[in-house]
């Protein structure tokens, strides 16, 4: 799909109520309509699901994850193999995050923590051995800590996080930054936003010295949930010469926190840049975003809920049905009706019923394939919706209000 063309953001029509807006986004390896959403294929591979089918699926844009990619199977093999493109057989666009969030979320307390609390006393309770925690510290210089393969020690650094994604060879490549979690001080969520604008300079001073138009940097906006910290952040990254923003961080407790600190960077947000939000997807978290300026989204959502026969659904209660129900054992119908993906075109709500209770991995496969298809046609009644003006009665057929 490579165009051999560099990078650029153009932006369309404007919703006149909020801040939505449709755009373009162009790579090398291609352009995306925006607003649009990021599949997670963290460790170079979308779970289940080929890059044919991706692409079957109306997908325009995936990501891949520097953490785990950097500990397995390496940054210098894959390029050595041609970088990620070449190397998972996708031919369109790419990005890849720093690798932060997932070291940071290892180290803070919080919901990553309680859950891996959890798992370690669930597993001390079957005499198993529990997993120490993957962060050591954190010091100006960087992040050390520890590989979930054999436990040896690694470094990620501002400039070593963007030499790893350079050779993984994604378009679109981020800023380490330090991911604080909501419950964390002020004076420290302050102290650790200033590192991570200092972090944010040193990328882009690493960014530039190895700069030959294959790649595009985002800078991210951190501050936690406090609105002065989210403004001088948001404010950082406008200043500086990345190409796009990525919202970050700690956004809150609950969703109505979550789009509240989304709400403080709006009116600060560098207005010409593409703005991604980082792990956040579902339909009304779409909606929400799309009137503050969210321009990409990504989630490890649809294909997560998946492999747990959840199937998304336009208009349906808390976004999805569960195709394990016993209720669809005898349904011939598709899961939706007015989907067209290949999955409800080919097969009945009672057989991925019988292959979810059977445990078949067929299932994951089928109902990933609906959830990415439902997904990318979300995204494109979004842009309709914004270029007609009609978002608000989008919103209501897609969410059950």
């Amino acid at each position: 799909m490579s165009d051999g063309g560099g990078f650029g953001f153009e932006i369309g029509r404007r919703d006149p109520d909020s801040r939505a807006r449709t755009g373009r986004l162009t790579t090398p390896h291609g352009s995306i309509e925006t607003p649009n959403f990021i599949f997670c294929g963290t460790k170079a591979a979308i779970k289940g699901v080929t890059p044919g089918q991706m692409r079957e699926a109306g997908t325009g844009i995936i990501l891949a994850n520097t953490y785990h990619l950097m500990i397995q199977p390496g940054a210098e093999r894959i390029a050595k193999l041609g970088g990620l493109h070449a190397f998972m057989g996708w031919d369109g666009p790419m990005l890849t995050d720093s690798g932060g969030f997932q070291i940071f979320s290892m180290g803070h307390g919080g919901v990553a923590d309680e859950i891996k609390g959890r798992r370690n006393r669930d597993a001390a309770a079957n005499g198993k051995a529990a997993r120490p925690p993957a962060l050591t510290r954190i010091t100006e210089e960087g992040a050390e800590f520890r590989s979930y393969l054999d436990g040896s020690k690694l470094f990620l650094t501002p400039e070593s996080s963007i030499e790893i994604q350079r050779k993984l060879g994604a378009d679109l490549i981020v800023q380490l930054d330090e991911c604080t979690p909501f419950h964390v001080e002020r004076d420290y969520t302050a102290r650790s936003m200033a590192m991570s604008h200092r972090w944010g300079d040193r990328s882009l001073a690493e960014f530039a010295r190895g700069d030959d138009g294959a790649q595009a940097l985002y800078g991210v906006i951190q501050g936690g949930v406090y609105p002065d910290l989210r403004r001088e952040s948001t404010e950082y990254t406008a200043g500086r010469p990345f190409f796009g923003t990525a919202v970050g961080g700690s956004l809150g407790a609950h969703k109505d926190q979550m789009y509240e600190v989304v709400s403080y960077c709006a009116p600060h947000i560098h207005p010409d840049r593409p703005v991604h939000l980082l792990g956040i997807g579902g339909f009304a978290d779409i909606f929400a975003g799309v009137r503050l300026g969210i321009d990409t989204f990504d989630c490890v959502h649809p294909t997560r809920v998946a492999r747990h026969g959840w199937a998304l659904m336009k208009g349906a209660g808390n976004e999805r049905i569960n195709l394990r129900n016993t209720r669809f054992r005898d349904d011939a119908g598709p899961i939706d009706e007015s989907c067209g993906c290949a999955t409800c075109a080919t097969y009945s709500r009672a057989y991925l019923n019988h292959l979810v209770r059977a445990g078949e991995v067929l299932s994951a496969t089928l109902l990933s394939i609906h959830n990415v298809a439902t997904m990318n046609r979300l995204m494109a009644e979004v842009r309709a919706a914004i270029g007609s003006c009609t978002l608000d009665a989008a919103e209501k057929e897609w969410l059950a209000v």
